[in-house]
C-alpha cells in the first residue's frame, strides 16, 4: 500500500508530504495521524530545524475526506490531541463533537504549537480542510496555480473547524470568502496577506526549500521562542477564544442539518457537489 504521508530529510529540512493524490489529498483520519507522526518525528530529530508541508500531485489538499473509498470516519482515533472519549459507539452530536474535537480542531492546534518553523508549499486546490492545514503553518509559499476557498457555508456551516479566518484574512475578506464560497487565487491571497509569496508552479519545491534553508541558519531555540511570541500575540488578539466560540456554532449547524434533513449533518452536500461549486472534498 502507498504511504499516506511521506517523510524525508535533507540537511536541516524535513519535508512532510501528503500522499493521496488520487483523492486530491483529501484528509481522512489515517492521514491525520500519519501527519502527526511525521511532525513528531521532525520535532524529535535534532538535525531538523525547519519543516515543509507539501501535497503530492496536482493539489495541496481539497479538504476533509467526505466521500472517498478511504473515508474512515467510523474508525477509532488515537486521542493524541484532546483527552475525550471515543466517538465510534456514540450517536449524534456526541459522536461528531468527539471526532472533530480530536482530528480537526485539536490536531490543528497541536500542530500550530510545533516548536520548529513549518512552511506550507501550496499548489492547486487548498480548500476548506486544506486551508486549516496551510493556516497552522508559520509561512505559506503558494504556486501561481494555487486556489483557495472555504465553501462550507453551502452546507449551512459557518466555516471550517479551525476558524482562523478573521485573523489570517481580516474581517472583511473573511466575510467575502465565507459569504460567497468563491475561490480566490494566489495573487489575491498575497494581497490579503494570507500567503508570504507566490512563485511559478515549476519552482514551488525549490523556492520553498530555499526559504526553509535560509530560516534554518537561525538559532533553533531563538526560532522556537519567536514562533511562540507571535502565537501568543495572536491568542491575545482573540484567536483561540474566538475559535472556541465558532466551533460551537459549527456543531450547532451540524445538529440543525441533521434535525431538518433526517440525519444528514452535511446539509445534503457531497464531495462532488462541493467540488462542482468550487468546494470541498
Amino acid at each position: 500500500m502507498t504511504e499516506t504521508v511521506r517523510y524525508e530529510r535533507t540537511g536541516p529540512v524535513a519535508v512532510v508530504t501528503m500522499n493521496r493524490p488520487e483523492y486530491r489529498n483529501a484528509q481522512n483520519s489515517a492521514m491525520t495521524y500519519a501527519l502527526d507522526a511525521a511532525f513528531a518525528r521532525a520535532v524529535d530529530d535534532d538535525e531538523v530545524s525547519v519543516i515543509v508541508l507539501a501535497g503530492a500531485g496536482e493539489h495541496f489538499s481539497a479538504g476533509h475526506d467526505i466521500g472517498s473509498p478511504g473515508r474512515d470516519a467510523d474508525v477509532s482515533f488515537e486521542r493524541k490531541a484532546v483527552l475525550w472519549w471515543d466517538h465510534v459507539d456514540k450517536a449524534g452530536g456526541d459522536a461528531r463533537l468527539a471526532r472533530e474535537s480530536e482530528v480537526y480542531l485539536g490536531m490543528c492546534r497541536r500542530w500550530r504549537e510545533i516548536p520548529k518553523p513549518v512552511i506550507a508549499g501550496v499548489q492547486g486546490a487548498c480548500v476548506a480542510g486544506g486551508l486549516m492545514l496551510a493556516w497552522v503553518c508559520d509561512l505559506i509559499v503558494a504556486a501561481d496555480d494555487a486556489f483557495f476557498a472555504d465553501p462550507v457555508v453551502r452546507m449551512g456551516i459557518p466555516g471550517v473547524e479551525y476558524f482562523a479566518h478573521p485573523w489570517v484574512l481580516g474581517p472583511r475578506a473573511a466575510k467575502e470568502v465565507l459569504f460567497t464560497g468563491d475561490r480566490f487565487d494566489a495573487e489575491q491571497a498575497l494581497r490579503w496577506g494570507m500567503v508570504n509569496r507566490v512563485v511559478p508552479r515549476a519552482r514551488l519545491a525549490e523556492e520553498t526549500r530555499a526559504l526553509a534553508e535560509r530560516i534554518a541558519a537561525m538559532p533553533r531555540f531563538g526560532l522556537a521562542l519567536a514562533k511562540k511570541a507571535v502565537n501568543q500575540a495572536e491568542d491575545l488578539m482573540g484567536l483561540r477564544s474566538g475559535m472556541d466560540s465558532v466551533f460551537g456554532l459549527h456543531h450547532f449547524a451540524h445538529a440543525h442539518n441533521a434535525e431538518v434533513s433526517g440525519g444528514d449533518s452535511l446539509g445534503g452536500q457531497t464531495a462532488r457537489s462541493m467540488r462542482e461549486s468550487g468546494g470541498k472534498g
